[in-house]
């Protein structure tokens, strides 16, 4: 295939008014390359595609017209019928999650904040003392989301992680969802607070049972307002049909949609995608992940059947630091065929200039693509469920901790160090159960797929309106692009 943006790329020779066609624009606005797709609706078919560098630091507008400019440059006169963006520009909303108990509500918390499509900075539990105040300050926070209790359940916690709060000096957002007996409480906390706080349902109103979406709203509609304050942002949704909302978001609803499918068309059954950045590598679960093996009991509340996680420390280029530390040095310079002097000096390099690309056949790429594989491989092992020996009455059995993932049908990888990677099946193997995995519930036999086009964002937005040519597309893309 033809990377995006390069010439050539998509149906170059078919203009919009060679024929009568629905034209969607769908922009996603990173904070290293916006990117855009030309969708012909009608056709079912990605027309073209194009990427520019963001220009966040002057005006976002700027390579939003230069990648404008490019996708003309390949299709023609373009004509859209709807103009549609998402944004993870500025570093996306950035979170920091509260709790009771680490294992209840601030894992709840967590996964509202993650599923809404917010990067969380950190998590914190139990009553927050003077030195975790001044780190979450210290942290700048876009938002705070603050929890604690069941509803008619323990007060205490989130009464005092409230007034804690409110006395710092911290500005952001707070919203609160925990135990309702104690909202009036909070809310005169909360009286002087000079950011914004709201207040709604409680993301774990009883034991095991989660209600994320009152909290996973107000996330999102935080993020519009803050995400398009940004430089140009502003400027961007004026001439938008629809409101941006969080990139993670539109690849949780494109893989939503690619694994459930509409009622006229099946999708393709339980999945799991990877998106391998720069910066994070995010991991998406479609998948009900309940046990399926014999003396096997749930430990926990049942999570999601769409659930993402995303991990600040997994990045190959502004946190590959923290990658190698996880991954190991030997077994990077073992998988790349070098020695470790090579691996460090290859570090240092993209330390200083984190936009470089390795030249092709050279040792700096295999240390790209054992960084990616390394990547995925740790990603998804903290994303899975996980199995733990105990004993019981009855003998031995199997405590299972979030999600079975082993009769996932199909892994779908995408990110630039797996789309632009000259084996991409290898990186995505990682992510498959080997033997020494032993009690980690991966993938046993997965279809590999790649989003090699970078679709998967704008199909998220697409599917808002047009569902049914947001799957064909996505049926047919991945399914050209199986790895092997």
């Amino acid at each position: 295939f033809r990377p995006p943006g390069s010439p050539g790329h998509g149906a170059g020779a078919i203009r919009s008014d060679d024929r009568r066609m629905t034209l969607v624009l769908a922009a996603d606005v990173g904070s290293t390359f916006t990117k855009l797709s030309a969708v012909d609706v009608d056709g079912r078919r990605i027309i073209g595609c194009a990427k520019a560098f963001t220009t966040i630091e002057t005006q976002v507008m700027e390579g939003f017209e230069t990648a404008l400019a490019e996708l003309r440059g390949q299709c023609g006169r373009l004509e859209f019928q709807k103009k549609t963006a998402s944004s993870s520009a500025a570093g996306g909303l950035k979170m920091i999650a509260v709790g009771l108990v680490p294992d209840l509500t601030a894992q709840a918390a967590r996964l509202a904040a993650a599923n809404a499509g917010a990067r969380i900075l950190k998590t914190f539990a139990y009553e927050l003392g003077s030195g975790e105040v001044a780190e979450i300050v210290a942290l700048k926070p876009d938002m705070v989301l603050l929890s604690g209790g069941l509803d008619g359940g323990n007060r205490d916690v989130i009464i005092h992680n409230a007034r804690a709060l409110a006395a710092s000096s911290l500005v952001c957002s707070v919203v609160a969802a925990g135990n309702k007996s104690a909202v009036d409480e909070l809310r005169l906390a909360f009286k002087d607070f000079p950011g914004e706080v709201i207040f709604c349902a409680n993301v774990m109103p009883e034991i095991d049972r989660l209600d994320i979406g009152p909290a996973q709203k107000a996330i999102r509609d935080l993020f519009i307002r803050k995400i398009i304050s940004a430089k140009g942002l502003s400027d961007l949704q004026n001439i938008l049909d629809h409101e941006i909302i969080p990139t993670p978001l539109a690849v949780l609803e494109a893989a939503e949609l690619l694994s459930r499918g509409t009622r006229r068309r099946p999708g393709l059954g339980e999945l799991v995608v990877l998106d391998v950045g720069g910066a994070t590598t995010d991991v998406y679960s479609l998948a009900e992940g309940l046990p399926t093996r014999p003396n096997v009991f749930l430990r926990g509340f049942r999570q999601p059947f769409a659930r993402r996680t995303v991990e600040g420390d997994l990045g190959v280029r502004y946190s590959q630091i923290s990658l190698a530390e996880a991954a190991g040095l030997e077994d990077l310079a073992e998988q790349s065929v070098v020695d470790e002097e090579a691996v460090r000096d290859w570090l240092t390099v993209c330390a200083r200039t984190p936009e470089i690309l390795p030249a092709p056949d050279s040792p700096c790429r295999r240390i790209d693509q054992a960084l990616a594989g390394a990547a995925v491989r740790i990603s998804m092992a903290r994303h899975c469920g996980s199995l733990e020996e105990v004993y019981t009455a009855m003998g031995r059995a199997y405590a299972q901790t979030g999600k079975d993932l082993s009769g996932v049908g199909r892994v779908v990888g995408t990110g630039g160090p797996i789309v632009n990677s000259p084996d991409p099946g290898a990186i995505l193997r990682e992510a498959v159960y080997r033997p020494s995995d032993v009690y980690l519930l991966k993938p046993l036999e997965p279809k590999l797929l790649v989003d090699a086009k970078y679709i998967l964002s704008a199909m998220g937005l697409l599917s808002r309106f047009e569902a049914e040519a947001a799957l064909e597309i996505m049926l047919t893309e991945m399914a050209d692009v199986v790895a092997r």
